[in-house]
């Protein structure tokens, strides 16, 4: 018995869900659950991701905002906050992965594509999401104050355009919100406010 159990616990899952029917009547496998734990982890990967591109942003005195782009299970853009490194106000994370993913796939269309970002977009990167035809958008924090998926607007599920997105948020919100927390407050003590 305790040599079949050892070889479930390496089966590919695929092939777990038949273990009783192969003499393991001990286990049973749920192979739904695997494809929901497999589904969350490759979200917290992906932020991950976006996390790195957001501290970069923090060690480059910018906003940490960062996000990628994924297509069909691999990261074809990553960018992060540009803002001051340019002296352009739509150098935001969003803008730039959305324009990189463009080039790499050679098209205007994302169609297909999944974008991650720590912060809720703003309208210009939400209208970009939907221009570009994004198929879903996963972020960490809401923007009470710029937010536009949700918070203060919704231009993602706007019934009005042509294009809406699937969108979770929360994802690392903690990791997300505390880089941005601890940005400002750096700001404010070396920029008081009279």
């Amino acid at each position: 018995m305790l040599y079949t159990n050892r070889i479930i616990s390496f089966a590919p899952i695929a092939q777990l869900d038949r273990a009783p029917a192969y003499g393991a009547g001990c286990c049973w496998f749920d192979p739904s659950w695997a494809h929901i734990n497999i589904v969350i982890n490759r979200h917290i990967l992906f932020m991950q991701e976006a996390l790195k591109e957001a501290r970069e942003a923090f060690s480059e005195d910018e906003v940490p905002v960062g996000a990628v782009i994924v297509y069909q299970g691999k990261i074809i853009a990553r960018a992060h906050n540009q803002v001051e490194r340019l002296k352009d106000p739509t150098a935001h994370a969003e803008m730039l992965a959305v324009t990189s993913a463009a080039n790499f796939l050679k098209t205007k269309w994302l169609k297909g594509t999944s974008a991650y970002v720590t912060i809720e977009p703003c309208s210009m990167c939400a209208g970009a999401l939907v221009l570009a035809r994004v198929k879903e958008l996963y972020f960490g924090a809401k923007d009470p104050k710029t937010g536009a998926c949700g918070s203060i607007t919704n231009i993602v599920k706007h019934k009005k355009l042509n294009h809406r997105l699937k969108v979770k948020s929360g994802i690392l919100k903690q990791e997300c919100s505390a880089l941005l927390s601890e940005f400002f407050k750096k700001k404010r003590v070396r920029f008081p406010r009279p």
